[in-house]
């Protein structure tokens, strides 16, 4: 259903351009520059995280220590002469009142620096005078990064009234960058969509898919030019959490599509090829009826009677904003953002929450580690990096990577202890309000082990910095309320939900700042712990009920991710991605019953429940369409058993293993005509001579299904290099579901590499 919005009430981050007197105005008097829209970013990266807070994205040097390449824009100059130059920035460590300024970069004009070093003076972001300059007719303008330790730069401004003083002020310095920057007041309308998904995380991303197969005309709106959100290569948090779990084995196909394959280094924080963010891309990419918007942020939306009618999204490079409306939204932004500025009722846990990680590696200049070595020298010479007295200081202090409580070098170890999850801070902190804030002090307890590791210990001489997160991995913050609001009693004491609906598998798993490392450090603590043990384990899988996953004042507004209806206990448990990704497939599926229905997500519980549960039962899975000459090859890595993928094995290709007394290994396939299949097998079953007897299923989308026994049981004399044939199998065309499974109630662990599908030609 499409939708007129007349009379819209807009509610937003920022205010409608106005008359701004003087040199403001949109004139030939003011060059305005955002740094975000150079013509070439160097080295320098974009970062749009904070901009409901301070107004813009900025550009970030973020070189680990080693200067970044200069970011490089030219200009054409209306009034050529004398201008006074602005630019806004900030000391980024002034709120620890330390020593030094580490993010201190120049601006040079036509190849001159000014005499002004910025990024030096004051905790919020302003305005800093660099003096006067002369321009042409045309200038180039760079930024010169002197540290490579986070200096950022909002925007730059030449104005040739040089008394002028640019605002400072978030109302009247959106309204001046407007009319500056010549922007429409008004965005151009980019599309009326079924639903429109905001945030492209996991599971805005999987909801956003599953909706578009369920033929919805969908918008995904995501502030990155990646999706995946914690999942990302921008962040690296492995998926966890299980799906494709009974009654509803279906629920996680979508999911497990955008996952990457299981690989022997899928953990957090390794390279980014581990996260595949070319996959995601592509699987959405591959709906028609989903259109994709990355690289811009929600920050206004319009509402009629109480509902939401569109939103408003900013380009992040470019400024450009545009409106999209829908019938239905889905706040997957993790933050609840679309949520808040809509008026939707909502909890925040304001102190005592789990905070956010920026997780880090490091990594060997030299194989060769021989002291007398000639590589290993040059390399140590290589990788030398500066003290940084500005950084949490940590000479004298434990921390993970470093024996607990021991201060002098350690031999040996493994740095890969370094990094991880729990190098996480703002526990007590707004995590709206003071998350840049947050994320420097990461940044701080970060550089503060390094130094402490390099220069004082002199550990790892051959180590450097290899990758740091700047987009911070958030865990908590606003939760939108609904219907339902899951707690962590509900999951103890396995309350049953009618509507339950996503499979959540993952412990009671809050997090706290680890006591071990917190004295001296206290309310800026970095290292957290984990609850665990009796209390905060339950019988799993435990199905999340739907009424968690809309507003409970909002009527057309859908939450998936860590922002559903839950207590501060439950989300511990809820928060992991694979889970929030199964949430997004049910808002997908909701959202297709609301459209056929012609009502809004309340009305999917109260009446069309069963129409819910049938799009379970069935997915929203992809098949796999046949390959060369008809044929189909499973592999043993891309089959889900029991929610998860089949293990890994690092010294050889990948295979999957199961224990037949437990587990089942299924595929989707696409059969285009009727056909005749030599069914053919490639397993072992390394640990017994006893075998393992084992079945194939077929099940068409129909629900006719075909059996065929094994007639022979896999053993450790089989060559698991080897296929062999099983038999042969009619299958009518359409979708199918193939699955192996036990011959027998229990049985030893088996090894599957593939199943192959060979068509019989007469």
């Amino acid at each position: 259903m499409k939708r007129s919005f007349p009379d819209l009430v807009l509610v937003g981050v920022f205010v409608a351009v106005g008359s701004i007197a003087g040199p403001s105005q949109a004139n030939d008097d003011v060059l305005f520059l955002e740094a975000e829209a150079f013509e070439d970013l160097g080295g320098w990266v974009l970062d749009q995280q904070f901009m409901d807070l301070m107004g813009s994205p900025y550009l970030l040097a973020h070189g680990m220590g080693t200067p970044v390449a200069d970011a490089v824009t030219s200009v054409a100059v209306a009034v050529p002469g004398t201008h006074r130059v602005w630019v806004r920035t900030r000391d980024w460590v002034a709120p620890w009142k330390v020593t030094g300024a580490p993010g201190r970069f120049e601006l040079l004009v036509d190849g001159r620096p000014l005499e002004t070093t910025f990024g030096t003076e004051g905790d919020p972001w302003h305005w800093q005078d660099g003096g006067v300059v002369e321009l042409g007719s045309r200038a180039e303008v760079r930024l010169h990064d002197l540290t490579g330790f986070e200096g950022r730069c909002d925007a730059i401004l030449f104005a040739s009234d040089v008394d002028f003083i640019p605002p400072n002020d978030p109302d009247e310095l959106a309204s001046f960058r407007r009319a500056a920057l010549g922007f429409p007041e008004t965005p151009a309308f980019a599309g009326d969509f079924d639903l429109v998904v905001v945030g492209g995380g996991m599971a805005g991303t999987s909801a956003a898919v599953t909706a578009a197969r369920l033929g919805l005309a969908v918008a995904l709106v995501q502030d990155r030019p990646v999706l995946g959100g914690n999942s990302s290569s921008e962040v690296r948090v492995w998926p966890e959490g299980h799906v494709n779990q009974p009654p509803w084995p279906r629920l996680g196909d979508v999911v497990m599509e955008l996952v990457p394959e299981r690989r022997s280094d899928s953990r957090n924080a390794q390279s980014a090829v581990v996260f595949d963010d070319a996959r995601k891309l592509a699987v959405a990419r591959g709906e028609k009826g989903l259109t994709l918007f990355l690289d811009h942020r929600m920050n206004e939306t319009a509402l009629r009677d109480g509902r939401i009618a569109s939103v408003v999204c900013q380009n992040v490079r470019t400024g450009r904003r545009i409106r999209l409306a829908g019938d239905w939204f889905l706040d997957s932004t993790g933050d609840g953002c679309l949520g808040f500025l809509a008026g939707a009722d909502f909890q925040q846990t304001d102190t005592g929450h789990m905070g956010s990680s920026n997780l880090w590696n490091i990594q060997c200049l030299c194989e060769d580690e021989e002291p007398l070595s000639s590589e290993l020298a040059a390399a140590c010479e290589a990788a030398t990096f500066p003290r940084c007295p500005w950084a949490v200081d940590l000479a004298d202090s434990p921390f993970p990577g470093r024996t607990r409580g021991r201060t002098t070098p350690e031999p040996g170890g493994e740095p890969i202890s370094l990094g991880n999850w729990y190098w996480e801070s703002g526990f007590d902190r707004d995590p709206i309000e003071d998350m840049e804030r947050i994320r420097d002090q990461n940044f701080r307890a970060m550089y503060g082990a390094w130094d402490a590791i390099k220069n004082v210990e002199g550990r790892y001489p051959a180590h450097r910095l290899n990758w740091v997160a700047y987009i911070a991995g958030k865990r908590e913050s606003r939760r939108l309320m609904g219907d339902v609001v899951l707690t962590g009693e509900d999951l103890r004491d396995g309350v049953e939900f009618a509507d339950g609906c996503v499979p959540c598998t993952w412990g009671i798993d809050t997090h706290h700042p680890d006591e071990r490392y917190s004295k001296g450090h206290e309310g800026d603590e970095f290292i957290a712990d984990f609850t665990r043990g009796k209390g905060y384990e339950y019988d799993g899988p435990y199905w999340i009920p739907y009424r968690c996953l809309y507003s409970r004042n909002i009527p057309n507004l859908f939450m998936a991710g860590r922002d559903i209806s839950v207590t501060h206990e439950a989300l511990g448990a809820v928060r992991v991605m694979k889970t929030t990704g199964a949430m997004g497939e049910i808002v997908g599926m909701a959202a297709a019953v609301c459209a056929a229905n012609d009502c809004d997500p309340r009305a999917v519980y109260t009446n069309h429940l069963d129409e819910l549960k049938a799009l379970m039962a069935i997915g929203a899975g992809r098949s796999i369409e046949a390959g060369g000459q008809g044929r189909f090859q499973l592999p043993g890595r891309t089959a889900l058993i029991q929610g998860r993928q089949l293990r890994y094995e690092p010294d050889r290709e990948a295979l999957g293993y199961w224990r037949t007394s437990t587990d089942t290994a299924a595929w989707r396939i696409r059969i285009a005509a009727p056909t005749v299949f030599e069914v053919l097998i490639t397993a072992a079953c390394p640990e017994s001579e006893a075998g393992s007897p084992f079945t194939l299923r077929f099940t068409d989308e129909a629900g006719g299904a075909v059996s065929l026994e094994s007639n022979v049981a896999a053993t450790r004399s089989w060559d698991e290099h080897r296929s062999r044939s099983v038999g042969t199998v009619e299958l009518v065309a359409g979708d199918h579901l193939v699955v192996v499974e036990s011959g027998r109630a229990s049985g030893p662990l088996m090894k599957l590499r593939h199943v192959e599908l060979v068509p019989i030609v007469d």
